[in-house]
């Protein structure tokens, strides 16, 4: 039996495993497509902060990706849902547009400038960030405000095969000059994987990634299988060496589509 037949829920990254930047991987819309005309649901889930999830679906869909904005699920929305529910008023962000427009979505108050108190820091992925934005939020932390990352991913696959830093370099800097350990709300924590399983609908999800420390271990600790694609940052070795171990390791999404015990 396929692995493809075996779930009715497919929680797909994004970043190593659909595309790199602007370059899609080989064979990814088409598996894609076969899924959808088998009646699967599917859910787009990405720790990357920056985009809105219209934008997310836009570039989806530049790469011949068939993908609807209600489908795609971020760290920054799961971030601007938890903190309206905690009752944060005022938030200082090092992020870019995704994770803004999530937190006002969400009622929390955007503050520029350099604030004397606000109620969070919150960190994402922010490829503008400066010396002068990271010592105003390590000095909002050490008077009190809380240090939240939408995600805590050090780095994220580019082009040509090599790695940029991410959100979590940023939150390093500040945590290392503060001695505050951030609050992480994606992946591999629960709420992002749930509330993209409520997207796509079913009741026995695949989670598709190319990490081991965000996607394998999300997986593991909610009881769900996973399935780990080479095409991103972790290795053949790596991924031997696992524990937890991802159910599947693919070379690439085709994989999805053939029996591994053939």
């Amino acid at each position: 039996m396929r692995i493809a037949d075996r779930y009715d829920a497919f929680l797909f990254d994004l970043d190593g495993v659909l595309f790199r930047e602007a370059e899609p991987i080989p064979g990814a819309a088409e598996v894609l497509a076969e899924l959808r005309a088998a009646g699967r649901g599917l859910a787009f889930v990405t720790n990357n902060s920056s985009r809105p999830p219209a934008e997310v679906g836009a570039h989806l869909r530049a790469l011949g990706i068939a993908a609807d904005p209600t489908e795609v699920v971020t760290s920054a929305q799961a971030t601007g849902e938890l903190l309206a529910e905690q009752g944060v008023g005022t938030a200082y962000v090092l992020g870019e547009a995704g994770l803004r427009v999530a937190l006002a979505e969400a009622g929390v108050g955007i503050v520029d400038g350099e604030p004397e108190r606000v109620d969070a820091v919150v960190v994402g992925l922010d490829r503008a960030v400066t010396y002068e934005r990271l010592r105003i939020a390590g000095e909002l932390v050490q008077r009190g405000a809380r240090l939240v990352a939408s995600n805590a991913d050090a780095s994220f696959p580019a082009p040509g095969g090599v790695t940029w830093p991410g959100a979590g370099a940023i939150v390093a800097a500040i945590e290392t000059a503060t001695g505050v350990r951030a609050e992480v709300v994606g992946k591999p924590h629960a709420p992002l994987f749930r509330m993209a399983l409520g997207r796509a609908g079913g009741v026995r999800p695949l989670v598709v990634g190319d990490r081991l420390d965000t996607d394998v271990a999300g997986a593991a600790a909610l009881g769900w299988d996973a399935a780990l694609v080479l095409t991103g940052v972790t290795t053949a070795e790596e991924a031997a060496r696992a524990d937890p171990p991802a159910t599947y390791v693919l070379e690439d999404l085709r994989g999805l589509l053939l029996d591994p015990g053939a």
